[in-house]
C-alpha cells in the first residue's frame, strides 16, 4: 500500500544560478521500502514575459544541494505523516526545496524538458515511466531541477509528488 505526499514550495525566490526546486533522498533501510515519483510541477507569477526554461528530473550522488528544509505534506487527511523528514543537507531520509548551492555530486538527468513560464511545467510519467527510488548502500537522491537560472527568479510555486511504498 502506498501513501502519497507532496514536497511543496510556494512563492519562493530562486538564486540566480542552476537550482534544485525540490529534492529527497530515500532512507537507507526500512521502514520505507521505496519511493515512487508521481508528478513534478511548477509555475511562476513574477513575470508576464514569455520565455522558455529548461527543467529536469535527475538523480544526484555523493554531495547534495544545500536546501531549505521542507518535509513532505500528506495529501490524504487520514494518512500518517511521511517517514521522510525535512532537512537542509539532502541526507538520507530527508527532503528540501529551493537550493542555495547545488553540491558537487554528479547529476544524472532522467527526464529533460523545457516549458514556457507563462504556462508552467507539469511532468506526469506514465506508470511504466515512474521513477522508483529504493534504499541503497550508496548515497543517492532525486531532484526536480532547473539546470540554468530562469529569467524571472521570483514567485515560483510547485511541488514534487511522491508515494511511500511500505
Amino acid at each position: 500500500m502506498s501513501r502519497e505526499y507532496n514536497i511543496p514550495f510556494n512563492g519562493i525566490t530562486l538564486a540566480n544560478q542552476a537550482v534544485t526546486l525540490a529534492f529527497f533522498q530515500v532512507m537507507t533501510a526500512a521502514p520505507v521500502a521505496a519511493i515512487r515519483v508521481l508528478r513534478a510541477y511548477c509555475a511562476q507569477a513574477g513575470s508576464a514575459t514569455s520565455v522558455m526554461v529548461r527543467a529536469q528530473i535527475n538523480t544526484q550522488v555523493s554531495s547534495f544541494p544545500t536546501l531549505v528544509s521542507q518535509a513532505p505534506v500528506k495529501i490524504k487527511a487520514g494518512d500518517p505523516a511521511s517517514l521522510i523528514t525535512g532537512g537542509t543537507a539532502g541526507a538520507a531520509g530527508t527532503s528540501g526545496i529551493n537550493a542555495s548551492a547545488e553540491g558537487a555530486g554528479s547529476k544524472t538527468v532522467l527526464y529533460p524538458d523545457a516549458f514556457n513560464v507563462l504556462n508552467g511545467h507539469l511532468w506526469v510519467p506514465t506508470p511504466d515511466e515512474q521513477v522508483v527510488e529504493t534504499p541503497q548502500s550508496t548515497a543517492h537522491g532525486l531532484g526536480y531541477h532547473f539546470p540554468t537560472a530562469p529569467t524571472s527568479l521570483t514567485l515560483w510555486s510547485g511541488g514534487l509528488v511522491i508515494a511511500e511504498l511500505g
